[in-house]
């Protein structure tokens, strides 16, 4: 051994050479491992403490005994903890740990794998949404707490994981909108078609409906309904500019919409019904007077606040979908225990589609069916992002292929976490994160 190598163990962990690694793991038991982890990768004191079970399985270490695995996986957990207060200042703590370091007594989820994966996910110390993974104290392998990891086994080969990092894809976002920019042009075009074809009041009247028989119109009704929508969209708003992966949430957001109305194009286009109230006065114009018509409904974002008037869009409705998806948004984006902005936000979720059948502008049917798909189509989506379902299923992927692509390295649920996007003002950036 060359003269003057330091073999005391003593000191700061984070302060060790290589040769002080290599010491230890000589001490542990693991010496055919120092040229791998010393002398070709320089793991010194820093490197040991952040080293995980994911790194000694993954490439480039690429460990391949799997007793040699979890025993090295052991007493680095045993140094780790003995060492906690340097992680903490190291900002390394809570250890982003795989199963086999998972401290006893720890909750666990019901949730458990197929046998295709093993994937923890972020535990009870985060602040989880509504369709969450529920965190129960069973003795069943599923998430553990700490940041999320995912170690994903497929077809025999190991995927490297993406530990307790979301990557925005901020491009895929951008594209995201593109699609919902391009799909709402298309609705408005559609909207002016369908106009065309509204059967004559004169000959076709309002369908029976119990709602709209029972409750006189209220003029100003649809007004407050824009108005609803316009307070979620605002909290929206202000809950995406401070949510740490607001990314995620913009695209999800985009392709949900756009999905939604595409099918509503569909909707309307195929069958016409006649208009619910006789105040709809449902003009005719030449083909300029159509392309303008459908230009300012695109402009206008389909809202009567802008001055938009239609006819003939009413299966299903539009805004009640935009209101809801927004409620939705607003409750599973926000912690569990944030009652009154989930209260608030389903308040004026519900008055919006009040207000919308009060103003006789949809029949029951419209509303009842839009709030429906919109509810069923946001749960499915989540359920499929939080699970990982389409990793296991050909036949997912081939049906949501907009979903896989856009979800595919989203690595289990969106943890609520919020920060300040700006370095100004510094007291918000104090206050926030």
């Amino acid at each position: 051994e060359p003269a003057g190598r330091c073999r005391c163990l003593d000191g700061r962990v984070s302060a060790w050479s290589t040769d002080q690694v290599a010491l230890w793991l000589q001490k542990e038991g693991f010496g055919e491992y120092v040229k791998l982890l010393c002398s070709q990768h320089r793991i010194d004191g820093l490197g040991l403490l952040a080293l995980t079970e994911a790194d000694l399985r993954g490439p480039p270490l690429s460990l391949a005994v799997l007793g040699h695995i979890k025993r090295l996986t052991v007493a680095l957990r045993r140094l780790q903890r003995e060492n906690r207060a340097e992680l903490e200042e190291l900002g390394l703590w809570p250890l982003e740990s795989a199963p086999a370091g998972l401290p006893l007594g720890a909750p666990r989820a019901e949730w458990s794998c197929d046998g295709a994966e093993s994937r923890p996910c972020n535990g009870a110390d985060r602040l989880w949404s509504g369709t969450e993974l529920r965190l129960r104290n069973s003795g069943g392998f599923g998430c553990v707490p700490g940041p999320a990891l995912c170690q994903t086994h497929l077809n025999g080969r190991f995927r490297q994981p993406m530990a307790g990092r979301l990557d925005p894809e901020v491009w895929k976002t951008v594209l995201s909108s593109i699609y919902v920019f391009l799909v709402c042009g298309l609705t408005s075009f559609v909207m002016v078609i369908v106009h065309e074809r509204v059967p004559d009041m004169r000959t076709y009247p309002p369908l029976p409906d119990i709602f709209l028989d029972s409750v006189p119109r209220i003029p100003w009704a649809f007004v407050m309904a824009e108005a609803c929508g316009l307070i979620l969209c605002y909290m929206f708003l202000l809950i995406l500019l401070l949510h740490k992966h607001r990314s995620i949430l913009l695209r999800r957001l985009c392709s949900l919409m756009g999905t939604v109305f595409l099918l509503r194009c569909c909707t309307m286009f195929v069958t016409s019904l006649s208009v619910p109230g006789q105040h709809l006065k449902c003009s005719y114009g030449d083909t300029w007077g159509k392309i303008q018509r459908a230009l300012a409904i695109w402009s206008g974002f389909g809202m009567t606040l802008t001055g938009v008037q239609t006819c003939g869009d009413y299966m299903f409705s539009g805004h009640t979908v935009v209101i809801t998806l927004l409620n939705f948004f607003v409750t599973e984006y926000t912690p569990r225990n944030w009652n009154l902005i989930h209260t608030i936000s389903w308040v004026l979720n519900l008055f919006g589609i009040f207000f919308i059948l009060a103003a006789h502008e949809h029949y029951s049917i419209d509303v009842f069916i839009a709030f429906y798909i919109t509810t069923r189509i946001f749960l499915y989506y989540h359920t499929l992002a939080n699970t990982r379902a389409y990793q296991h299923s050909r036949r997912a992927r081939i049906w949501f292929p907009m979903f896989s692509f856009f979800e595919c390295n989203v690595n289990g649920p969106v943890p609520n976490q919020y920060n300040w996007p700006f370095d100004k003002p510094a007291f918000m950036k104090a206050l926030i994160g």
